[in-house]
């Protein structure tokens, strides 16, 4: 088998045992058709080098990679759901399939699934993925990434030749299986499972292999609870920071959503902004906006308490509540630096950062209505080294406007963060690439109605041009 030297095997979670996830089986498809293979996510783990025909049998057909995990498992969670505690989760429609070590960074990787079955805790579901909805996340993914967010990678997407019934969407429909490659998928409702039951001998169990696996700098705390919670606590409020500069509404922000590497992941009704609206939500079953773009940093916070309520068993009230206690000024540090990130330039003073990126948010919320969110970032990017492209753009009549002016002025007096990066290809174009519900819409009735994925596949190569272009750092992928 064409391994290549960067696959190193480390099956750590099948060590937990029986408490942790349950051994499933994989459905056996009817059809295997490679909609989608993700060459440099692969190259990252060893696994580019694979055949064709092995790169079926192991993202199709789920066989045991070498020296890796032996059989897929569905992981075990609970999570609160809109506020509301469901005890009755778990992997319904995935399991994890393998780990491995990250070439460049040594970090533990999953490879995981979504759609490949059904487990014990599908609750009365098929276990199956729509085609659409793996297409919606191999484009999220991908986007997310080139802005700059932690986010998990789509790994493979294969159509598998089933018709699906779904009450909220034109049925039946394509089907597909998801492989993607996360930093975990151990969930702030893993530890709630084990609180719940009152177990925490399980707690402690999945704490100590947390710490040993992706916090490794934490094995000496005096407290380990409260350490790796001080931890998640300022990598969720990066996550948000980054949500928040890149226009992201994931939708969903489910305590078995967030994961505890603060790295975004599990996407469905998500939506990246039109335009600035603190109100805009991402699923039409969110009635009340409890998830709207505006709301995700509180959102990620109650869920950093319900993690924090869970650890409680297992460590002193007053060190988590410390820890927590830290979430406000990780998220304004964490926004600053997203915020500046996302316009190119480099930091001078707190205080002049600070003012500078209230004045982005108050310009974006001041401007008019055809300012959309993206075209925004792209156009000033570089501060002073793109007034003259900005002003001479397909918007500049906007940002002319009063709305503007102390934001121009403002950002005169920063310097660009490498001011190369304009001169790719990408920012001769007048406008930005973006992923908008109406144009993922599009791509999708290609497929649908005459299964051309030309639109798809030039997507994907625009979204991989606009990444390099922003060449933005991704934190998930250089943290130790």
């Amino acid at each position: 088998m064409p391994l290549t030297d960067a696959y190193v095997a480390d099956p750590r979670f099948e060590r937990l045992g029986p408490e942790f996830a349950d051994p499933v089986r994989p459905a056996a498809f009817p059809a295997h058709t490679v909609r989608f293979r993700n060459g440099r996510a692969a190259a990252s783990v060893g696994l580019d080098a694979l055949t064709d025909a092995e790169w079926l049998a192991y993202f199709a057909r789920f066989g045991a990679l070498p020296a890796n995990q032996r059989q897929p498992l569905a992981m075990r969670y609970h999570g609160h759901q809109f506020g509301i505690y469901n005890p009755d989760l778990g992997d319904g429609r995935g399991f994890l399939f393998a780990q491995m070590r990250e070439a460049r960074t040594g970090r533990l990787l999953d490879l995981g699934t979504k759609g490949s079955g059904q487990t014990p805790w599908s609750r009365a579901g098929d276990g199956r993925l729509t085609l659409k909805g793996g297409v919606r996340e191999v484009l999220a993914t991908a986007m997310l990434e080139a802005l700059g967010v932690p986010t998990s990678r789509s790994f493979c997407l294969i159509e598998t030749g089933e018709a699906l019934y779904r009450s909220d969407e034109p049925s039946p429909t394509r089907s597909a299986v998801l492989t993607r490659l996360s930093h975990s998928h151990i969930r702030f409702g893993s530890f709630q499972r084990h609180a719940a039951l009152e177990r925490p001998d399980l707690i402690e169990i999945l704490l100590n292999h947390v710490v040993e696996a992706y916090y490794p700098g934490l094995a000496d705390a005096q407290n380990r609870a409260a350490a790796l919670l001080d931890a998640v606590v300022e990598r969720s409020a990066r996550l948000a920071a980054r949500w928040m500069a890149a226009g992201f509404v994931h939708g969903v922000l489910n305590t078995d959503n967030m994961n505890i590497n603060g790295e975004s992941f599990d996407y469905g009704p998500y939506r990246f902004l039109p335009r600035n609206d603190p109100n805009f939500v991402a699923a039409y079953f969110d009635q009340t906006g409890l998830y709207s773009f505006g709301r995700q940093p509180e959102t990620v916070f109650w869920n950093l308490r319900q993690l924090a309520g869970a650890l409680t068993p297992v460590s002193e009230t007053e060190p988590l509540a410390a820890a927590l206690n830290g979430f406000a000024a990780d998220y304004r540090e964490a926004l600053r630096e997203a915020m500046l990130t996302r316009l190119g330039v480099s930091s001078r003073t707190e205080e002049a950062d600070i003012e500078l990126v209230n004045a982005a948010f108050r310009a974006l919320a001041d401007g008019s209505e055809a300012l959309r969110w993206e075209p925004f970032f792209f156009d000033w990017f570089g501060g002073p080294a793109s007034v003259a492209r900005a002003l001479a753009g397909p918007r500049a009549g906007l940002y002319s406007s009063e709305a503007f002016s102390n934001f121009r002025a403002l950002l005169a007096g920063f310097d660009a963060d490498r001011p190369e990066r304009l001169e790719n290809a990408y920012f001769a174009s007048a406008d930005p690439e973006e992923l908008l519900y109406d144009g993922i819409e599009a791509l999708w009735a290609a497929i649908a109605d005459g299964d051309d994925w030309g639109p798809f596949e030039a997507k994907l190569a625009a979204i991989e041009a606009a990444r390099l272009g922003w060449a933005l750092a991704t934190p998930a992928s250089t943290d130790p």
